[in-house]
C-alpha cells in the first residue's frame, strides 16, 4: 500500500532539482502484533533499496535512525524507514543545489544518505540524526544513555511523521533520557524558521494526521538555549519529499516541506 498525500496536483519547482490501513493501537500492543506476524522484535529490518552505509569521510551525510521490530508497518517497512530512500536522496539533492554544502548525495548504489541506530557509536559521526514514526522505538537502556550523550555533544534531531496515538509514547522516552526535559510548543517567531528560508506555519495548516504542531526539545527546557530536537508533531514533512517528483501534493505544500527541512538543517548546522 502506498503512503501518499491526500492531495494530488502538479509539480514545484524544486521538483525539477531533487528528482489495507491499521487501527490506531496503543503503542505496545501496536508492537506486539507486528513482531508476531513479521518477525523477531530483537532483528533490525533491513530495507530493499539500502545498499550499505557511506564510511565517513567527513562530508555531511544524511542519517536516518533505525529501530528494531516492525511496529507501524507498511509496504515502505517499518516506521522508521517510510519514505526511505527517496525523501532523503531527494533532500540532498536540493540541499546540494542551493545551498554552500556538498552533502552526500550518491556513490554506487549508496544513495541519500546512512542508516543507523542509537546504540551505534556511529551516531555520534552525524551532528544531525532523523526520525521516522518514533512511536515505534522502545529503546534500550544502550540507546537511551547514547541519546543522552549524543545531545551533550551538540547533537540534533529531527523528529517527523506521527500523530496522537504516538506522542505520548515518544514523550516517555524523552523522560527516560531526562525526567526534566518537556516539550516547548514554537511559533513562527523562533530562529529555526528563519534559519534560511522565511516560513510561514500556516501553509501546511492541516495533514492526514490533523493540524501540525511543532515543538521544540531544549537544553533545560529554555528557548534561548541548545535545541536538541525539532518535533513535527501531526505532520509528516518527509512524505512530501519522498513524492514531490511526482505530484502529488500541491506546489506550496511540497516547497514548504522542503523549505522546513532544509532550515532544520541549516540551524542544526550553524547553532
Amino acid at each position: 500500500m502506498r503512503r501518499i498525500p491526500m492531495t494530488r496536483m502538479g509539480s514545484a519547482f524544486v521538483v525539477a532539482i531533487a528528482t489495507a490501513g491499521v487501527v490506531a493501537t496503543p503503542a505496545q500492543g501496536q508492537r506486539r502484533f507486528f513482531d508476531q506476524m513479521l518477525g523477531d522484535p530483537n532483528e533490525f529490518y533491513t530495507p530493499p533499496g539500502f545498499h550499505g552505509n557511506m564510511p565517513y569521510d567527513g562530508r555531511f551525510t544524511f542519517a536516518r535512525i533505525r529501530y528494531r521490530g516492525y511496529a507501524h508497518f507498511t509496504d515502505e517497512g517499518p516506521g522508521w524507514s517510510h519514505d526511505y530512500p527517496r525523501s532523503d536522496v531527494h533532500l540532498m539533492k536540493l540541499m546540494r543545489e542551493i545551498t554552500s554544502m556538498h552533502p552526500f548525495v550518491q556513490q554506487g548504489d549508496i544513495t541519500g544518505g546512512n542508516i543507523i541506530s542509537m546504540e551505534d557509536p556511529q551516531i555520534f559521526k552525524y551532528p544531525v540524526a532523523y526520525l521516522s514514526e518514533p512511536g515505534g522505538w522502545f529503546p534500550n537502556d544502550k540507546e537511551i544513555e547514547n541519546l543522552k550523550k549524543y545531545w551533550q555533544k551538540g547533537g540534533f534531531i529531527i523528529v517527523d511523521d506521527f500523530g496522537r496515538n504516538d506522542i505520548y509514547h515518544f514523550q516517555e522516552i524523552i523522560q527516560r533520557v531526562n525526567p526534566k526535559l518537556q516539550f516547548v510548543k514554537l511559533d513562527a517567531s523562533h530562529p529555526i524558521f528563519d534559519s534560511f528560508y522565511k516560513i510561514g506555519l500556516d501553509v501546511i495548516d492541516r495533514t492526514y494526521y490533523g493540524v501540525p504542531v511543532y515543538y521544540g526539545i531544549f537544553q533545560d527546557n529554555d528557548p534561548k538555549k541548545k535545541m536538541l530536537a525539532i518535533v513535527n508533531y501531526n505532520n509528516d514533512i518527509g512524505e512530501y519529499w519522498e513524492w514531490s517528483d511526482e505530484g502529488f501534493s500541491p506546489v506550496p505544500l511540497t516547497n514548504e516541506a522542503y523549505k522546513l527541512g532544509i532550515n532544520y538543517l541549516v540551524y542544526a548546522l550553524t547553532h
